[in-house]
């Protein structure tokens, strides 16, 4: 893959990421994350929940006075569930803790990381060549930091494809809104007629 598209693609990446937000994309993982490497976790949990529960609509269809041995049962029965519940829920906490910050450093490295390494990398290298004259005096500043002169560089070609990204999506978002607004107008209008 050439280089263009190379950086290009990174760029979209890292705005895809931000679009969708990182505590999103986070969640999504995360249950991803849990089914395949604590898939008992999750089940233990959702066991004790329904048992907690189910415990306890039968501690209410209890009486205290005329049942005091079976509702101290169940009550003991429940104070029991929960205080499991709560260990089990400090221990998938720190799971989520643990997993949210390797992913987000993930993140970080696949993204931001790999751009810096790639600015770095190819400091030297002209993405693509200017005809002689477009900018005049200016070209030297498409070429910033290393890159020839009459060239765009690395780190510029990064910002062009980051502001072109994000004029698309205002663009799409304004397209969006504007369909929106139309559209409930539209609607109404049919059911008048």
């Amino acid at each position: 893959m050439s280089l263009i598209v190379a950086i290009f693609c990174m760029v979209l990446l890292a705005e895809v990421i931000s679009w969708i937000g990182k505590s999103v994309l986070i969640g999504w993982f995360y249950i991803l994350y849990l089914r395949i490497f604590y898939p008992t976790l999750a089940e233990k949990q959702k066991k004790l929940k329904t048992d907690i529960l189910n415990t306890k609509a039968e501690l209410l269809k209890t009486s205290a006075q005329d049942q005091f041995a079976k509702w101290a049962k169940l009550r003991r029965s429940v104070d029991k569930g929960l205080a499991d519940l709560e260990k089990l829920n400090n221990e998938m906490n720190s799971v989520k803790t643990s997993f949210s910050v390797k992913f987000s450093s993930g993140i970080w490295i696949c993204t931001t990381g790999a751009q810096f390494v790639i600015g770095w990398w190819y400091r030297k290298t002209a993405i693509f060549y200017l005809p002689p004259g477009w900018f005049g005096p200016l070209t030297w500043v498409l070429a910033f930091p290393f890159a020839p002169k009459g060239a765009v560089s690395v780190g510029m070609w990064q910002m062009a494809c980051r502001r072109v990204i994000k004029v698309g999506e205002r663009a799409a978002k304004e397209l969006a809104a504007s369909y929106i607004t139309l559209r409930p107008a539209s609607v109404s209008e049919k059911k008048t007629s």
